[in-house]
């Protein structure tokens, strides 16, 4: 048996994550890729970028220690690779070059800003297939601070795939127009009308939270009507309430809405019951890719 470490960071609009995996090889075993370490920081990168157009210094130099901290935690773990990857509010950020170029110098962190095709295809990288029934039909959505991705599967073919500009701190700073949610429900309808028993695959913390806060085991789906019961008690209770008595992160108890939101729209306008939540994104797809290209 061989232990190898591969790690992940995820440079998103509401927080930056750091995920650490333990791959484990045997001979003639596909390799097991097992959480070693996840650590997350609530750096909201998405209300400098969406608002200001530009990433702040505050959170310029709050990024930088991040990252210098995540390069610490991967130095005593023994990482063999990693790969750093920033999506949308690195990607809108005028200055979003110069703050990978600083962070570069200062922590000899390389930082790859990708675009939402990109961001999909890594995500389809991980085990999303083996969560699909070949003879049934999904609607993957993944929810983020600045932009949603979704893609149409029908079995294990790709029948459409289209990244919106729609996200939880967009919303939040009501910078998403009645023509994105138009747009939105016109792609969903074209691509998914013509198939029947679709369900939503949804990924993302939100769903990952609302999924944990249900108390379904893994792999058991959440259902619409539970989805939107949920959307509406959530509503109701003010952002303070929704941390001090459901016990929710700050920056969470406040995103979680327009997560929702999002997600019971694109069930709504695809038809489906059922939300199946296979708890897997960017961090995961990284390592598996930088695992497989390290074996070519």
């Amino acid at each position: 048996m061989k232990i190898r470490k591969f790690a992940a960071i995820d440079i998103g609009s509401n927080a930056i994550r750091l995920l650490i995996n333990n791959v484990i090889e045997e001979k003639n075993e596909p390799p097991q890729f097992r959480k070693s370490s996840l650590v997350r920081v609530p750096i909201r990168l998405g209300q400098d970028s969406f608002t200001l157009g530009k990433i702040s210094e505050v959170n310029k130099n709050r990024m930088l220690d991040a990252i210098k901290a995540f390069k610490l935690i991967m130095n005593v773990h023994g990482v063999e690779k990693y790969m750093a990857c920033a999506t949308s509010a690195m990607r809108e950020a005028s200055n979003g070059e110069e703050v990978v170029k600083l962070i570069a110098k200062e922590s000899e962190v390389k930082i790859d800003i990708i675009d939402g095709k990109t961001e999909a295809k890594i995500i389809a990288s991980t085990d999303l297939y083996k969560s699909i029934e070949k003879d049934k039909s999904y609607l993957y959505v993944d929810v983020g601070g600045g932009s949603t991705e979704f893609t149409v599967f029908s079995g294990e073919k790709v029948i459409a795939t289209k990244s919106f500009k729609i996200g939880t701190v967009r919303l939040l700073n009501d910078m998403v127009s009645e023509h994105v949610w138009d747009e939105i429900e016109e792609w969903i309808k074209k691509n998914s009308n013509s198939l029947s028993n679709i369900s939503i695959m949804g990924t993302g913390g939100n769903i990952n939270k609302l999924h944990k806060i249900s108390g379904r085991k893994m792999g058991e789906s959440l259902s619409y009507i539970w989805l939107n019961s949920e959307y509406q008690f959530l509503k109701k209770m003010s952002y303070e309430e929704r941390i001090s008595k459901l016990g929710l992160n700050p920056d969470r108890a406040d995103v979680i809405i327009p997560a929702l939101r999002i997600y019971l729209s694109a069930a709504k306008w695809s038809r489906a019951k059922k939300i199946h939540v296979p708890k897997i994104g960017l961090p995961d797809g990284i390592i598996k890719m930088l695992y497989y290209q390290s074996n070519q």
